[in-house]
């Protein structure tokens, strides 16, 4: 099987717009904390502290998928590791909402990404692979 040069850009492209989602939300989080999501004045120190330590770890994700791009079809291992912790970060979600409740509209959609979104793009990036070999 030989994958077109024209879906292996498509994949690129689609990886690189999902990236923005690590980089942005985990930039702002970083730098505002949860103040951002108006949490600003209940939000105990130490939570903050471990709020933008998570942030700063999934910021340094979206940097990591980056670095898959260019050689996408190439770069299997990593992005199935990066993906699996991207999956495991979902099933941590899910518990939450199980045990604590319903999170917001954003953490909903994050989950979509997580243990949707992401699982896809493993599974595109692998066929890909295969057919550049």
């Amino acid at each position: 099987m030989s994958i077109a040069p024209a879906e292996r850009r498509a994949l690129q492209v689609v990886v690189a717009i999902a990236c923005l989602v690590p980089l942005a939300t985990g930039g702002i989080s970083v730098m505002r904390g949860p103040g951002w999501l108006g949490h600003a004045s209940s939000v105990p120190t130490d939570l903050d502290s471990q709020f933008r330590y998570v942030s700063g770890i999934f910021f340094a994700l979206g940097l990591a998928f980056v670095t898959c791009i260019p050689a996408i079809e190439r770069k299997g291992a990593r992005f199935r590791l990066l993906g699996a912790m991207v999956v495991a970060g979902g099933l941590s979600r899910a518990l939450s909402w199980a045990m604590v409740g319903v999170p917001s509209t954003g953490h909903q959609l994050g989950l979509v990404m997580e243990l949707g979104v992401v699982p896809l793009l493993m599974m595109w990036q692998g066929r890909v692979a295969r057919g550049s070999r």
